[in-house]
């Protein structure tokens, strides 16, 4: 018998398995429910849905499905999401568990049935983009009109819908959440048609998107952070699940994580992550929000370790914490910025949880938050939000809503004293102050605090401005402006805040918003003109050279841009692979090392015991004439090599080498020895050599000079287990 094929005609039926799956005891009487279900349905109903529509574009395939062809004979699992859906992300490794379990020989076919929200999520390259960026292994199709979801009656992302070898309904689930009820589902579907002898074995011709990806040296870079102190930006190199720490020029210093996802402490060389966004620098110090493993992680460079500061490693549910840090379970954290809460400068790390839609606190000394009780050091608790998806402003931070809030900006400074939040399904940016947690709107969306459809493209004041999801806001207090990521609609924007307002009082109609960079199309054009250059959802942003340079990550591009402000025009930030410092990459031919000149210092350090496979890390400590400073404009730096033929195997035959920046701490190179041990052929231990090249001026005067030195240090390599990383600690003085 024909029924109506939509889920409103389902959810009746389905209703009362919910129900008594929701009293079972057993996972056999479970089991059991399930099966008769089918078995019911499958006598009384016949719940087929309608085939896709003819000439959609198809990712992920050699060419278009069918539900009456290609996948007549298989369970069909379809996953209708958006791709900027935070619920819909986290689904997928839901997803990936039931494709490792099940192939497609098995008779499981999932099918990301990709219904848009915003019109940027319309186009094809940004959904190819996302299926790359989110390792989305099977069949997409762009239903850009949502045809499939209004038939089906789909009210929401996302909207798991399972279908029989029939093209027949059997079982939907609404939003996330419903693993354990998800695999049950479908275990059972196939066992039952699998005994009905109702699947087929064939396969459904597949072309992997990932396999096209050309390698590049940044893959979905999701954030950017700068240390104007030490010259050095961190850069979330989200695709290649790593973190860069880079120099002011470009030069690679440091290189953690990837390029496969993990999760993992420790050293710089063995620590892992798993799509990481937010970044933030201080000193020797960068704090990460490690997004798919719902982390927050803290690199330190000086120590060359990695640590987990808050989180348990799963997708967390709480919506108040107050836990200490590795205790607190978390969701999906987008982004982090410092600022201080009633304690020390920067005692606190702001995060911006999407996962909830909640902006927490991480204390990293003893705090307060404002009209709050006192916290002390490592607890990480909500501040601001209820966990409703929602653009509701408020009073009170706990009765506020936000809508997946993605990028976070401290202005400490009065008048504004404030965090500036980008809340990217809202198409807000809202302002949340930090002397008693009121959160208000700046630009953006529209009065109804349930309406997280008013976006678009416009320029103007407050509520008449219109963004697209912005992901990024960057604040420059030495020209009171906010600038901000649109990042569906391709753009950097900014915001004019006149001075005599101020962020307690706060008019959203006096706030001006007009574009500074972008066409408003998704492209790759340097221009270098502002009005000419195009980026591709640009997903962070910061503020340089004390408000000169604006950092641009352009996500889809795979690259940073630099914005330079006084000239209005914008060229690509080399990043250089040659030169690192402290985790080293060896590039495919040797790097170029100066000479060492015949009155350079030489000395030979004492012997170490080391073994096969261990870190040694050598941290040297230099020191200037006094009244003398390094020279800016000339590239100091060092060089570690293996020379001769009875060592060159210890660094396979290439030297490394990296930039000197700064003398205030010890210079710390570290090397991974090789696990296999070549046979000695000469007496001579196995040595390396660390040489350096120091520019330095006098401050009294104009005299510059350039002093070297090398220092030799053997080794005794044994082929039993060590320690994870042996330090060998020396100084020299010019």
């Amino acid at each position: 018998m024909a029924s109506q094929s939509s889920l409103s005609t389902l959810f009746p039926i389905q209703s009362q398995l919910d129900y008594a799956l929701d009293d079972a005891a057993t996972q056999q009487e479970k089991e059991n429910l399930v099966y008769e279900y089918l078995k019911k349905l499958d006598e009384s109903e016949d719940l087929k849905i309608p085939d896709f529509q003819t000439g959609l574009d198809w990712l992920n395939t050699e060419g278009p499905l069918s539900v009456n062809k290609e996948l007549a004979g298989k369970v069909v699992l379809l996953d209708f999401f958006t791709y900027c859906c935070i619920n819909c992300m986290h689904i997928l490794p839901d997803l990936h568990q039931l494709e490792k379990k099940h192939s497609v020989k098995d008779g499981l076919v999932i099918v990301g049935v990709h219904s848009a929200k915003f019109p940027n999520e319309k186009v094809l390259d940004n959904i190819r983009s996302a299926v790359l960026r989110y390792d989305i292994c099977h069949p997409v199709v762009n239903d850009s009109e949502a045809c499939l979801w209004h038939e089906l009656e789909v009210s929401c992302w996302p909207t798991l819908v399972l279908l029989g070898p029939r093209g027949n309904l059997l079982f939907s689930l609404v939003g996330e959440g419903h693993r354990d009820r998800l695999m049950l589902f479908t275990e059972l579907a196939l066992r039952y048609y699998g005994e009905q002898g109702l699947l087929q074995t064939h396969t459904v011709g597949t072309k992997l998107l990932k396999n096209t990806l050309p390698p590049s040296i940044l893959a979905f870079p999701g954030k950017v952070a700068v240390d104007n102190s030490s010259k050095r930006l961190a850069v979330a190199d989200t695709g290649h699940h790593r973190i860069l720490v880079v120099s002011s020029t470009g030069q690679l210093l440091h290189a953690i994580g990837g390029p496969e996802n993990g999760r993992k402490d420790g050293s710089l060389f063995e620590a892992s992550f798993n799509s990481p966004q937010g970044v933030a620098i201080k000193g020797d110090t960068v704090y990460v929000a490690d997004t798919e493993n719902h982390l927050i992680r803290k690199i330190d460079l000086l120590e060359g370790t990695v640590t987990t500061l808050a989180g348990v490693g799963a997708q967390g549910t709480d919506k108040e914490g107050g836990a200490m840090g590795p205790q607190q379970p978390i969701s999906s954290p987008w982004d982090v910025t410092l600022g201080t809460a009633g304690g020390v400068e920067d005692n606190v790390l702001w995060i911006a949880m999407a996962g909830t839609h909640q902006i927490w606190a991480l204390f990293l000394d003893d705090g307060k938050l404002p009209k709050g009780s006192e916290s002390k050091a490592g607890t990480c608790v909500r501040w601001a939000g209820s966990g409703s998806e929602e653009n509701r402003n408020n009073a009170y931070p706990h009765k506020a809503g936000f809508a997946q809030p993605s990028g976070l900006a401290a202005a400490p400074e009065e008048p504004w004293s404030c965090l500036y939040v980008a809340d990217s399904e809202s198409s807000t940016i809202r302002t949340l102050a930090l002397k008693d947690g009121a959160v208000k709107l700046l630009i953006g969306g529209e009065r109804d605090p349930l309406n997280l459809f008013a976006f678009g493209d416009v320029d103007g004041k407050g509520v008449d401005a219109k963004l697209q999801h912005p992901l990024g806001v960057a604040w420059a207090p030495e020209q009171s402006l906010l600038y901000v990521a649109d990042s569906y609609n391709h753009k950097v924007m900014i915001a004019f805040l006149p001075n005599h307002i101020c962020i307690k009082v706060v008019d959203p109609k006096t706030k001006l918003c007009s574009t500074v960079a972008g066409t408003g199309e998704a492209g790759d054009n340097l221009g270098p003109e502002f009005c000419k250059s195009c980026f591709n959802e640009p997903g962070g942003i910061c503020m340089g050279d004390g408000g000169k340079l604006l950092y641009v990550a352009d996500t889809n591009n795979h690259q940073i841009k630099v914005l330079d402000l006084a000239s209005k025009t914008v060229s690509l930030f080399p990043i250089s692979t040659d030169c690192t410092d402290a985790v080293p990459t060896k590039s495919a031919s040797p790097a170029k090392v100066p000479t060492l000149p015949k009155s350079a210092a030489r000395k030979e350090l004492p012997l170490v015991a080391v073994s096969a496979g261990q870190t040694l890390t050598m941290s040297l400590t230099l020191s200037l004439p006094q009244g003398s400073k390094l020279t800016d404009e000339a590239p100091s730096c060092w060089a570690l090599s293996a020379e001769g033929e009875t060592n060159e195997w210890l660094l396979d035959g290439q030297p490394l080498t990296g930039d000197i920046v700064d003398l205030s701490k010890p210079l710390r190179i570290s090397t991974k020895l090789p696990l296999i041990t070549k046979p000695k052929d000469s007496n001579d231990s196995p040595r390396l050599t660390l040489s350096v090249w120091v520019y330095y001026c006098l401050e009294a005067g104009k005299a510059c000079m350039m002093k070297a030195a090398s220092f030799t240090q053997p080794l005794h390599i044994s082929v039993s287990p060590g320690d994870e990383e042996v330090t060998v600690a020396f100084a020299h003085a010019f």
